[in-house]
């Protein structure tokens, strides 16, 4: 059995910091799924019942979750104003 530790700190709705051994990570979640710098996942399903499927940033993928954060931004930011 090996050590395992890991911590979520929340900055803004959706928005966050996860701490873990691997390092830190910030993170974007949304009732369907989240972004992070590791990659995305997908959540799914009925009450009682749930899938959820990672994917995992692949080394060919260059920084397109950094891009999609970037852009994301002042879209977030118009709808919060609205």
């Amino acid at each position: 059995m090996s050590f395992r530790f890991q911590k979520r700190i929340k900055l803004s709705k959706g928005f966050g910091i996860n701490i873990s051994k691997s390092g830190i990570t910030p993170s974007y979640r949304t009732k369907k799924g989240s972004l992070s710098s590791k990659g995305y996942s997908i959540r799914t399903g009925i009450p009682g019942l749930s899938y959820r499927k990672t994917f995992s940033k692949s080394s060919k993928s260059g920084c397109m979750v950094l891009i999609l954060v970037i852009t994301s931004i002042p879209i977030i930011i118009l709808l919060i104003k609205i």
